[in-house]
């Protein structure tokens, strides 16, 4: 009896083990498909950032945004001399944004630049003019 008894719980714990190592084989199963998932997605992604990065999609971007090619760079040294000859960017017939196509219904006067008289923005002084470093104003004085 004592036999049987080690016999029929030595199966059970054999069972139970089978059944937990197969609970962890299907685990395993998902998370690998589940990070194969993930991956693709990754790919069409990065995909979809290499052509919206690439030089002509952003120059087809910046001329619906309005942008126009710059002129020739200069270039400032450190001895304050000027590198290059600088050129003002040259302007292109205006691209409409599709929300400017349609014509408002009631035109209104444009605001004058600066702050309205119901602007809740914040307001910034001037900063004051630069005044010589303290150990320049001692030097002078003596």
């Amino acid at each position: 009896m004592l036999v049987v008894m080690l016999l029929s719980g030595g199966l059970l714990g054999l069972l139970m083990l089978n059944t937990a190592l197969n609970e962890g084989s299907f685990e395993l199963s998902r998370l690998k498909k589940q990070t194969t998932d993930l991956t693709d997605e990754r790919q069409g992604l990065q995909e979809q950032i290499d052509g919206n990065a690439a030089p002509d999609a952003l120059s087809r971007r910046a001329r619906e945004l309005g942008m126009v090619p710059g002129g020739g760079p200069a270039f400032l040294q450190d001895d304050g001399s000027v590198l290059g000859r600088p050129g003002a960017a040259q302007d292109s017939p205006v691209v409409r944004r599709p929300e400017e196509t349609a014509a408002p219904a009631d035109p209104s006067p444009t605001p004058a630049p600066g702050p309205s008289p119901t602007d809740d923005g914040v307001r910034i002084a001037p900063a004051p003019p630069l005044s010589p470093a303290p150990s320049a104003q001692a030097g002078r004085a003596r």
